[in-house]
């Protein structure tokens, strides 16, 4: 699993690195898609989370959720056009969990690509480390244990 500045970042997931977002392929033609590490460790601790219902159809760049912590406010933003087909009313209910179980309780909602081929544009897990280091650079970004 890459580690970037003491963020994890999962071998078995998909992640588009300019929205701070990672999916996973559920292999059903569907995708998790939740916050990286990095991401809740620039936002802080969450305190509320607030998805698009499901059935809904999301246009890339365009936001499937809006999140907030004690210093940041703002749009969950999907890497391709999908329909939303389930939201996390665990998170909804306990926004935390974004921060404390990042990868598995902490997802967002859960989609359906338009194009299934667009999640080609996502970068593999085994290959981000370079593109977050840059990004963490552009951000000003200590890391994780910063």
């Amino acid at each position: 699993m890459p580690v970037v500045r003491g963020c994890n970042l999962p071998d078995d997931l998909l992640y588009d690195v300019d929205n701070n977002l990672w999916y996973r392929d559920e292999g059903d033609g569907t995708f998790t898609v939740g916050m990286t590490m990095i991401a809740t460790g620039m936002a802080g601790q969450l305190v509320a989370f607030t998805a698009k219902k499901a059935g809904k159809t999301i246009k890339a760049g365009k936001s499937c959720a809006t999140v907030e912590s004690g210093k940041w406010v703002g749009p969950a933003k999907l890497g391709f056009d999908a329909e939303i087909v389930a939201t996390n009313d665990t998170l909804v209910a306990n926004p935390s969990l974004a921060n404390s179980d990042t990868y598995g309780e902490g997802w967002m909602v859960k989609v359906k690509p338009e194009d299934p081929a667009a999640t080609a544009a996502l970068t593999r897990g085994t290959d981000v480390a370079g593109p977050y280091e840059a990004k963490m650079d552009a951000d000003a970004f200590a890391g994780c244990n910063a």
